[in-house]
């Protein structure tokens, strides 16, 4: 089943974003649309929303899917979420903690494990 690499427009990434390149990995199932495709970063991240294998605490992903979602729904979702992180439900409780106490040393801390993942591969 087919599976899609998508990196994000810097324009519409938040400016602690626009220079690290995030890119994601869509994998589509024989059930989809029934089931949400698998979803998660190629690159590392450090996101209150993002599981520490690159997998998005995302509920359109989860317990709202509906069939009438597509790709471009889905993007969108995840597109908002980088634009406002949810700290209320982390998937990375250390994320969500400086996201909330200091946003400056958050946004330096995105950046380096980002620039590192695509160091490192």
């Amino acid at each position: 089943f087919p599976t899609v690499t998508h990196t994000f427009h810097p324009e519409n990434l938040p400016e602690t974003l626009k220079t690290i390149d995030p890119r994601l990995l869509i994998e589509f199932s024989e059930e989809y649309p029934n089931k949400p495709p698998t979803v998660r970063f190629v690159s590392r991240m450090f996101h209150p929303n993002v599981y520490a294998d690159g997998s998005i605490c995302l509920d359109i992903l989860q317990n709202r899917w509906s069939p009438t979602y597509d790709v471009s729904s889905i993007l969108t979702s995840i597109q908002s979420l980088l634009d406002e992180p949810n700290p209320n439900s982390p998937a990375n409780s250390q994320a969500a903690q400086l996201y909330q106490e200091n946003k400056r040393e958050y946004e330096k801390r995105v950046t380096a494990i980002v620039e590192q993942s695509w160091v490192d591969v």
